[in-house]
């Protein structure tokens, strides 16, 4: 299987995704993943939905979990470890990520968790935060676009709410990488014309409410 080292982000990258997060709350770099491999993971995601493997997401936790389209749209598979080549080595590459997160910003990451989430057309995430009340281990959210010549009219955008400042519309673009911070980054996914292709994420660390 083909591995990334630490090497794999440049030092000028790191400074720059560990800045943004630090000054603004959130990071994009528009080309973050490699070309094959974002090609990889958008084959496997489509392949899942097409064999019928893909879940509608819930939203809510425990006893109150639910589905609700009128919240939220997308399908969704959570990743594991040797699930495919291509999913290891994203997992791999994340892995480089939580420990420049850690060595640049002292944030105690403990792991990496991901789903793909597929959204047909015309479906939608609600405005919503990352983190739940009873469980503050989510801290930095990460999303991946795996959708290839991806047109800003075809909407499907990422709408962050930073606080105190404008609306930020990110449009899916593949290869395409955001970072935000769990806790504070109010955000939604806006409706798309076409089939709208991501991996979710989020590094945790030990919680400190009760989960």
């Amino acid at each position: 299987m083909p591995s990334e080292s630490p090497e794999c982000l440049s030092e000028a990258l790191q400074l720059l995704m560990t800045g943004d997060l630090a000054e603004h709350g959130w990071s994009q770099q528009n080309i973050f993943l490699p070309a094959e491999l974002t090609v990889e993971l958008a084959e496997e995601c489509r392949a899942l939905e097409l064999s019928g493997a893909l879940n509608h997401a819930a939203v809510g936790r425990g006893a109150a979990q639910a589905v609700r389209a009128e919240i939220r749209g997308d399908q969704i598979l959570w990743l594991k470890a040797g699930q495919s080549s291509a999913c290891d080595r994203y997992l791999q590459i994340m892995e480089t990520l939580r420990l420049i997160l850690n060595r640049k910003l002292f944030l105690g990451l403990d792991e990496y968790e991901s789903h793909f989430a597929f959204y047909t057309p015309g479906s939608f995430y609600q405005t919503h935060l990352d983190r739940f009340r009873d469980d503050d281990s989510r801290t930095v959210s990460v999303v991946i676009y795996l959708n290839p010549d991806w047109l800003p009219e075809q909407g499907g955008a990422l709408r962050l709410h930073p606080e105190g400042q404008p609306a930020q519309d990110i449009s899916p673009i593949g290869s395409r990488l955001v970072l935000f911070l769990s806790a504070d980054m109010l955000h939604e996914v806006l409706p798309a014309t076409r089939d709208r292709l991501s991996l979710a994420g989020w590094f945790r660390r030990r919680p400190s409410l009760p989960g």
